[in-house]
């Protein structure tokens, strides 16, 4: 399997990204269609809106925000294995909004689909 990766789509798109998927349920503020040069949106892997709005990126939640988003997860195992059937072939993205590059749902996700 190919390494999945995260990524601010703030940050300009690489081609050393591969499959680009946002991974946030809510679409980035400034950022177009065109500039965010997805392959895909995947709402469903994001945390839900409680949970989101609960951890209001506060790091010191940041702990128990993730042993919550994980459990979420668990119900999404189609979701994620079609993230880990890509990988397998190519290098994945995962895209997300926050300013926090270390506390935030996608590094969640990546240490749970690099597994």
């Amino acid at each position: 399997m190919k390494k999945i990766k995260i990524k601010r789509i703030y940050e300009e798109p690489s081609e050393n990204d591969g499959y680009r998927i946002l991974v946030d349920r809510l679409w980035p503020r400034g950022v177009s269609k065109e500039d965010a040069a997805l392959d895909d949106w995947n709402k469903d892997v994001a945390p839900t809106e409680k949970l989101r709005k609960w951890f209001d990126h506060d790091t010191d939640k940041f702990t128990e925000f993730e042993k919550k988003y994980r459990k979420e997860l668990e119900g999404k195992t189609t979701d994620l294995d079609e993230i880990k059937n890509k990988a397998q072939n190519q290098r994945v993205t995962l895209l997300y909004g926050a300013k926090d590059t270390e506390h935030n749902q996608a590094v969640v996700l990546q240490k749970l689909l690099n597994k």
